[in-house]
């Protein structure tokens, strides 16, 4: 039976719900209640496009039939303009010590929700075409990402999860522990935004769009920074190579060395895109510096590179044309140009407030009490349900004994795994204290979770409404 976190007709609700906030509504009920509502369309549309039977990805129809996308692409670009904006006041007040800095977690995590849902959604073209003029903004937002991905990676500062765990100190404070953790998803969110960006490359035939990224970016330059510096593979002790593949860095076998990754295959083929589209190319300014910039992919154009992306020889072709060749300028039209919004709107009505929306959230949002913090944590523990978020993970479960395959549950706190039963009676007296308590947190978040089919039914009902 397929997992499933929502069924069609409670996704229906749930987009058409969607709004867009203000600045100062981050983080209040209403927004951490749009907030689960992403969450829960964001695992659906993966678990929609990761099955392998015959099933709608009704998830991206409804965002897209309800156009709902521009919602999420401003969204997104608040909760940035906030991250760079507001939370680094709430950094330096000397008197803010929350009870919990969770709420300001989901808040940070919000983006990359977002980023995430978009991912899954754009690599279809209807999905790009329903986008609107929000393509633009969302092209900017993957820019200025990029941008700063391919700069960190060239000074090898890079703020990845097991880095932060090595360098921060034993007492350091929930606030700053939260600056960290806000550094390593920031690395995450810019590997999304790249793939983003690889779709809008695919679908767009907009003249604006490609302008934009063409003209006032020069993304091709940025994607060769990412080339030559991949913030995506580093070396660790030893000189083993280890790349971030599945959410996480993993060791390369010595034989896997030149395996292109998943993202190593977003770059190249935005580039293919970028540089080989018969209206990029018109539109390209191939002078002296650009020229030179992407004459350096020649050196990462190998034969074993070719031979696992074959399209690359057109691009290989090229650029032996172009090192004895001077292409045309590009003609220069007068054209009325579209411009992205959102960001300029939100800085518009903010610019000069942003100590005074840091104060009322102190006070208004960021201060639950004990009474909301509980019922908050209640809700998220019913919108991460264990057997869905295992569906999510694409690395079968591990022995806890052994490490082989595992396929047996621990059947009292579900959460250890076994390949056979001597493993779980060898593992036993290490696992014994962890699995009481987990099993006792679980039977307690069971009774304040139990729900009645009409309360559901209710709770549904509203959402429509």
């Amino acid at each position: 039976m397929e997992t499933s976190v929502l069924f069609p007709g409670e996704a229906e609700g749930y987009v058409q719900n969607l709004e867009t906030f203000s600045l100062k509504d981050i983080g209040s009920p209403r927004w951490f209640r749009q907030h689960e509502y992403i969450e829960k369309l964001n695992m659906q549309a993966i678990l929609n496009a990761s099955s392998t039977a015959t099933q709608d990805e009704f998830v991206k129809e409804l965002l897209v039939s309800l156009g709902k996308i521009p919602t999420l692409v401003h969204e997104m670009i608040l909760v940035e303009l906030w991250k760079q904006k507001v939370f680094p006041i709430f950094c330096q007040l000397q008197d803010f010590n929350p009870k919990s800095t969770f709420p300001l977690y989901m808040v940070i995590h919000h983006e990359a929700t977002i980023i995430n849902l978009l991912e899954t959604i754009m690599f279809h073209k209807d999905s790009c075409e329903a986008a609107d003029d929000s393509v633009l903004d969302l092209v900017d937002y993957c820019h200025r990402k990029l941008a700063l991905l391919a700069s960190r990676a060239s000074r090898d500062d890079t703020p990845t999860k097991d880095r932060l765990s090595h360098t921060e100190s034993g007492d350091s404070s929930s606030i700053q522990d939260l600056q960290g953790q806000n550094a390593a998803l920031e690395f995450e969110i810019s590997l999304k935004a790249l793939s983003v960006l690889r779709y809008i490359t695919d679908h767009t035939d907009s003249i604006s769009v490609i302008n934009r990224m063409l003209c006032t970016h020069n993304l091709p330059c940025v994607l060769v920074q990412l080339v030559q510096h991949s913030p995506w593979s580093r070396y660790s002790a030893g000189w083993s190579l280890n790349k971030y593949m599945n959410g996480k860095w993993q060791k390369v076998p010595s034989e896997d060395r030149l395996k292109m990754t998943k993202l190593d295959g977003q770059v190249w083929i935005a580039l293919y895109n970028l540089v080989l589209k018969e209206d990029c190319q018109r539109k390209y300014d191939f002078n002296n510096f650009n020229k030179n910039q992407l004459l350096k992919l020649r050196g990462f154009l190998t034969e074993v590179l070719v031979d696992q992306l074959p399209n690359l020889v057109e691009l290989q072709r090229f650029l032996s044309h172009l090192t004895v060749t001077d292409p045309a300028p590009p003609k220069k039209d007068l054209i009325l140009e579209q411009i992205p919004e959102m960001w300029n709107n939100i800085m518009r009505d903010n610019t000069g407030k942003w100590k005074a929306i840091a104060k009322y959230q102190v006070k208004e949002t960021f201060n639950p009490s004990e009474e909301d913090l509980r019922q908050q944590a209640l809700r998220l523990a019913q919108t991460y349900n264990l057997d869905v978020m295992e569906s999510l993970i694409p690395e079968k479960p591990k022995c806890g004994a052994c490490g082989a395959e595992a396929s047996k549950r621990c059947s009292r706190c579900q959460g250890e795994w076994y390949c056979q039963r001597e493993c779980q009676v060898k593992h036993w007296s290490k696992h014994k204290v962890a699995c009481q308590l987990m099993a006792d947190g679980t039977e307690k978040l069971q009774k304040d979770l139990a729900v009645t089919p009409t309360e559901r039914e209710a709770d549904i009902t509203d959402i429509l409404d």
